[in-house]
């Protein structure tokens, strides 16, 4: 095997590699003395077939077999003999045909990464805008859940239903004078005003009292998720059972121990950590795009065009992706295409901070313990189904990128909390209003990682100004073969057709309720075609 190098401009390589026909043929023979004791023929014992016989019914795919391992190796071999640090996998062609009985002349092209200067970390100045606990913030903590809490106590008689009471029906859905499959149940209880219905619905039961007998005329969503019933009347002939009101929930002990705990001031410390979290998920984000900004600022090096391009790609796919949900789609999208040359460089910029990162991190001792990738390995097979969790393990044992792809994120987290250490940082109070607004309005990427083992995982994403936000990257195609991962959990299974035709309101998910007596409601059965949320930028 022979190797020659064809092109060494700045971040590109290319070799030819020769692969003898005699290399190849040693390689097979080798093989078929391995397989023959195996092979079965009749008129021969097993075991006692032919060497040459072997070779004639299965030369040709052995013969491929030995051509891939041996371009593998070869590969490899420039690699390791050259000390490249590839960017992406590199590409390999075989130059011309290749014949069995004759040499192959294998191509191979890629690009390293570059070589990194000593990246300068001394004299960082950050700035950690701090959210004080807001005992209000508390408060309405506990008036949220009060409210999801209340205590329902039947109205008098002749009360009639106003917003906020909760309201008893059975019912019959209609479209054009025909009861439609799905849309028949009983008891089906709903609050007035809390969105769950289709428009129209809950303003048409206000006045209504126990026992009053009903019609109303509604209109499905045109997006509503029964496609039978989306953007068509209906009719609901309804008959109220109950018509109850909304009783006085106390924010004391007994509701603290109602909801399993010892305490109201338990409850209390509770909900001061979680708001405590969330804040300060906020700060360490705006912390992080701020020493982002000076790393960028103070390191320019040229970065790898094919690294560059997959990073746009995932970043335009998302973009184009939101677009598409618009109202006027071709509109959007010739929008975004004025702000192509801009995502470019977002692309640019994280590829190259994502290098840098790298190497502070490489530099300073920065790992991920084999426990700490345990519990990631852990995490990440739960989204599997039991019987395919040990498939997700074995796959992340044998592909070195797809276990770079768990540890990319925190291992990004551990290099952006070593340079927190060693920068100077000074606090500031704001509130929550103002850190969201500082968040939103800057243009700063938190780029991917490429540290050891690199699978180029994502993190964060950047716009420009005023443009719509990136969600959060996949991890590339270059990184995992779908074709081995084991299946994901399956969706759940729908419960009846009822679940086909209600006319559930078209903003909202309904809330879980409690089991109808026949059919299921109709105000909480299908889900409406919804466009996939967009991802704010952390």
């Amino acid at each position: 095997m022979q190797t020659v190098e064809t092109l060494n401009e700045g971040l590109k390589r290319a070799y030819t590699l020769k692969i003898t026909a005699k290399d190849i043929d040693s390689r097979v023979d080798a093989e078929v003395k391995k397989v023959a004791p195996n092979i079965r023929m009749p008129g021969f014992r097993p075991g006692k077939v032919p060497a040459n016989l072997v070779r004639k019914m299965h030369g040709e795919a052995l013969t491929q077999d030995a051509l891939n391992t041996t371009i593998q190796e070869g590969v490899q071999k420039i690699i390791a003999d050259n000390k490249l640090r590839p960017a992406m996998q590199p590409s390999v062609s075989l130059e011309g045909e290749f014949a069995p009985g004759g040499d192959a002349e294998v191509k191979v092209e890629l690009e390293v990464l570059p070589d990194v200067p000593a990246p300068s970390i001394e004299g960082l100045k950050l700035e950690r805008l701090v959210i004080p606990t807001d005992e209000s913030a508390i408060d309405a903590q506990l008036a949220q859940i009060a409210g999801q809490q209340k205590a329902w106590e039947d109205a008098a008689d002749k009360y009639k239903a106003k917003q906020g009471d909760q309201v008893t029906m059975d019912f019959v859905g209609k479209v054009d004078g025909v009861a439609f499959e799905g849309g028949t149940g009983e008891a089906m209880a709903i609050e007035i005003g809390s969105g769950r219905l289709i428009p129209g619905f809950e303003d048409q039961i206000v006045g209504v009292k126990a026992g009053d007998e009903k019609q109303i005329s509604v209109t499905f969503p045109e997006d509503y998720g029964a496609d039978n019933l989306a953007g068509k009347p209906a009719t609901f002939d309804l008959k109220i059972t109950k018509v109850q009101t909304a009783g006085e929930t106390k924010i004391d002990e007994d509701f603290a121990k109602n909801l399993g705990l010892e305490s109201l001031e338990q409850l209390r410390g509770i909900l001061k950590g979680q708001l405590e979290n969330e804040t300060g998920g906020l700060t360490r984000t705006h912390m992080k795009r701020k020493l982002l900004d000076q790393l960028a600022a103070g390191h320019d090096f040229p970065v790898p065009p094919s690294m560059v391009e997959a990073e746009f790609q995932q970043i335009w796919a998302q973009l184009e992706h939101e677009a598409g949900h618009e109202e006027d789609v071709e509109a959007a999208k010739a929008e975004l295409e004025k702000d192509r040359d801009d995502y470019r460089a977002i692309a640019e910029r994280r590829v190259r901070l994502g290098l840098l990162l790298s190497e502070i991190g490489q530099a300073n001792g920065v790992e991920v313990t084999q426990a700490e990738m345990n519990r990631l390995i852990a995490q990440a097979a739960q989204q599997y189904r039991p019987e395919d969790q040990q498939r997700f393990f074995q796959y992340i044992q044998q592909e070195p990128m797809a276990a770079a792809q768990l540890r990319a994120p925190l291992y990004e987290d551990k290099v952006v909390d070593f340079l927190f250490g060693k920068a100077e940082i000074s606090e500031r109070e704001v509130t929550r209003e103002e850190l969201e607004a500082a968040i939103e309005s800057e243009e700063g990427a938190v780029p991917h990682v490429h540290g050891p083992g690199c699978g180029h995982d994502h993190d964060h994403d950047a716009k420009p100004a005023k443009k719509a936000k990136a969600k959060k990257d996949e991890a590339p195609a270059e990184a995992a073969a779908e074709d081995v991962k084991p299946a994901k959990k399956a969706a759940p299974k729908k419960e009846a057709k009822a679940e086909e035709a209600a006319p559930e309101a078209p903003a909202k998910k309904a809330p879980a309720k409690k089991a109808a007596k026949t059919e299921e409601a109709p105000a909480e059965a299908a889900p409406k075609k919804k466009a996939p949320a967009k991802k704010k930028a952390d």
